[in-house]
């Protein structure tokens, strides 16, 4: 009978994961679902982005949607079928991004995700966007993936986190001596010629490619695994080179008894063009289980 119970459980969820990628929900008149601009205090700059609002009084569970770099990847389709299901939603721009004041480095937007979590501790924000504090969700794509994996692992209150093909910023240097940093330096330069820095300011490849060899101790997402294992983690991959650094994180939160972390690999790119309805249909259903579980110990 329990594991009946838990079957079913498992496909009503899955169930209310694919109405809201494909379905709007019932209009309610009263607390119709809304968008409202955000500026969130970061540092002595103010982080700008939208607050998607889900429909009735709620409180409702609430997610922060983190971006990649430099970001051209917004995953606003996840936020908004979030929206559908429910969620609360933010999206918001580091500093230096995207016309947001201030310089771009990694240390600022770990920084920054922070902040963002923090912002949603003030009990009158909570009660203005009728947010439950106790049901906040962290999904991150690629640099957003280490993102949200520090964030979570800052804050023993959030309550689980997606990890989309997060990239492990600092690994391919992790054992390189000092005296290799201009060697080091130049093969991030290299990486990075795919990417169109212009939405970036206050840095360049080369300023970037020497704060990630400095900080190459502290920019490892496994650094992070003690503290994500007490959480529910996803981990999302695909086939863009990424996945080796996943697994490994996977692995290790399995060796510390997450019996919650999952990961699920798609057959696609790394922005998972031919798979977006399949990534929105994963997110919600981790982030619906999520929502079944007791509220982490406050602290």
């Amino acid at each position: 009978m329990r594991l009946l119970t838990a079957v079913l459980f498992a496909a009503s969820i899955s169930l209310h994961a694919q109405s809201a990628v494909s379905t709007d929900p019932a209009p309610d008149k009263a607390a119709p679902p809304t968008m409202v601009q955000l500026s969130v205090p970061s540092h002595g700059e103010r982080l700008l982005g939208v607050f998607y609002l889900a429909e009735g009084a709620g409180p409702h569970p609430t997610a922060i949607v983190m971006h990649g770099f430099p970001g051209y990847e917004q995953n606003l389709d996840i936020a908004q079928a979030l929206r559908r299901a429910g969620w609360n939603v933010m999206a918001i721009h580091y500093r230096g991004s995207w016309g947001v004041k201030g310089d771009f480095s990694f240390t600022h937007v770990l920084e920054d995700a922070d902040a963002e979590v923090a912002f949603l501790r003030d009990p009158a924000i909570d009660a203005q966007y009728h947010v439950d504090p106790q049901k906040i969700v962290l999904v991150g794509h690629s640099m957003g993936g280490f993102a949200v994996a520090s964030a979570t692992a800052h804050d023993p209150r959030v309550a689980g986190v997606v990890m989309i093909s997060a990239w492990n910023i600092a690994a391919p240097f992790a054992n390189l001596p000092d005296a290799q940093e201009d060697a080091a330096v130049q093969k991030f330069v290299q990486g990075q010629t795919k990417n169109d820095l212009a939405p970036l300011a206050g840095c360049t490849a080369e300023s970037l490619g020497h704060e990630v060899f400095r900080h190459r101790a502290d920019l490892n997402f496994l650094n992070f695994v003690s503290a994500l294992a007490t959480r529910p983690v996803l981990i999302v991959t695909s086939n863009d080179g990424l996945a080796a650094e996943n697994d490994k994180l996977f692995a290790a939160l399995k060796k510390a008894d997450d019996s919650e972390a999952r990961t699920v690999h798609m057959e696609t790119d790394h922005s998972y063009s031919g798979r977006r309805i399949a990534l929105e249909q994963a997110v919600l259903q981790a982030v619906e289980f999520v929502k079944t579980r007791p509220a982490p110990a406050q602290k």
